[in-house]
């Protein structure tokens, strides 16, 4: 986008042409020039911790969730494969019995085949999850046990026929188990693997007894992952799970920001009368700098859409969030037609490719930081596209 804050944010050709060296291919190759990679190593602080990451970062979504069932250790797999910087493993929820496990939510009736075990349905129920009624079947009704004998499926079949070829194939992951991958991928891989797992509902938990930050940091503790390098990013759309983190450890955290008319629901709990809007003012973002290192808007915040679903003027977000000394990661980028904005759709099908890489180049020109994606192989070439143009 042709805006002045683009050209800000995005520094002309010379900062892409910086930038370019630090993108990593798929096979792990640095392109661009070795003088150039050198100077990348350099702005981005020598490989270290969270500023050594190429920019604009490529984010997993839950895995390569574009290809394979979300969160599950074949998602994640394919991701690594692919050549994503980080993998989101996982989306943080406990079991009855206290263990953490890798689903989008709590409910699991549209990501397992829970339903298809007649031992459990008497556990279908209905619960208020952050203020909503939410029918289904729930990890905190369930031992870890009982939930080992489920299988993942396609979250939205409907979008992606052909990742229901692998529905049954992977079983929940433990956050445990994804922590013991990463080292096991980072010595098959000769460098360091890096995951980016999301606490999710953290005050409806903590008001059954789960509560999930002491739990998360016990186990990045047990596994030598819990200081300010470590390759462990923590988020959290409560911004007080955030600063429940940050006092308990040292890992580079995140606040995840909805809709700017939402209310994060620890403030709705707490009655807290802020919304996104105000977190998102320059007041707001620099009191996230005070307990976090970055914000994950949604791309609207990032980039509004008008009535019709197509991209406006950017917003100062990331003009602003950067003075406060804050990355960002939006989300998330998807290539099929109904997760575009409206201009880089192509056809009505919802299981077609839209101009994908024509909503990569304007979300990029903003200056982002990096961004979530499902399709992984996709960022990257578009990351190349931009860094080397």
């Amino acid at each position: 986008m042709g805006t002045r804050e683009s050209n800000e944010q995005a520094g002309g050709t010379g900062r892409r042409a910086l930038l370019g060296a630090a993108v990593l291919g798929a096979g792990g190759t640095v392109l661009g020039l070795g003088g150039t990679a050198r100077a990348a190593d350099a702005r981005h602080g020598g490989g270290r911790g969270l500023k050594g990451l190429p920019v604009p970062t490529i984010v997993g979504h839950r895995g390569a969730s574009g290809y394979r069932p979300e969160h599950t250790l074949g998602a994640y797999q394919l991701a690594l494969d692919m050549g994503a910087d980080i993998v989101e493993a996982g989306d943080l929820v406990p079991t009855r019995d206290g263990h953490l496990v890798c689903r989008h939510e709590p409910e699991i009736g549209g990501t397992t085949d829970v339903a298809d075990h007649p031992e459990f349905a008497g556990r279908r129920t209905t619960k208020t999850l952050d203020g909503v009624p939410v029918t289904g079947w729930f990890t905190e009704d369930f031992t870890l046990a009982e939930l080992k004998r489920l299988r993942a499926v396609e979250r939205i079949p409907a979008n992606r026929p052909h990742n229901t070829l692998y529905d049954g194939r992977w079983e929940i992951p433990t956050f445990e188990e994804v922590l013991r991958w990463q080292d096991e991928q980072t010595r098959k891989r000769g460098k360091q693997v890096w995951i980016y797992p999301e606490l999710k509902h953290p005050t409806y938990f903590r008001k059954l007894g789960l509560g999930l930050e002491e739990r998360v940091a016990k186990l990045l503790r047990r596994h030598g992952k819990d200081d300010k390098n470590a390759p462990v990013i923590l988020q959290s759309f409560e911004p007080t799970s955030i600063e429940r983190l940050n006092k308990l450890v040292d890992n580079s955290l995140v606040v995840l920001l909805s809709g700017a008319t939402t209310r994060p629901w620890d403030f709705v709990e707490a009655g807290d009368p802020r919304t996104v809007a105000d977190l998102v003012t320059r007041k707001g973002l620099r009191e996230i700098a005070g307990y976090a290192q970055g914000i994950g808007p949604t791309l609207d915040l990032v980039i509004p859409r008008d009535a019709a679903g197509r991209l406006t003027e950017p917003t100062t977000l990331v003009r602003d969030a950067h003075r406060a000394g804050l990355i960002l990661h939006p989300y998330t980028l998807r290539n099929e037609n109904p997760f575009l904005p409206a201009d880089f759709r192509k056809g009505t099908d919802p299981d077609a490719y839209g101009d994908v890489f024509g909503a990569y180049r304007a979300y990029f020109a903003t200056g982002i930081d990096g961004v979530f994606t499902d399709h992984p192989d996709t960022g990257l070439l578009a990351r190349e596209d931009f860094v080397n143009n």
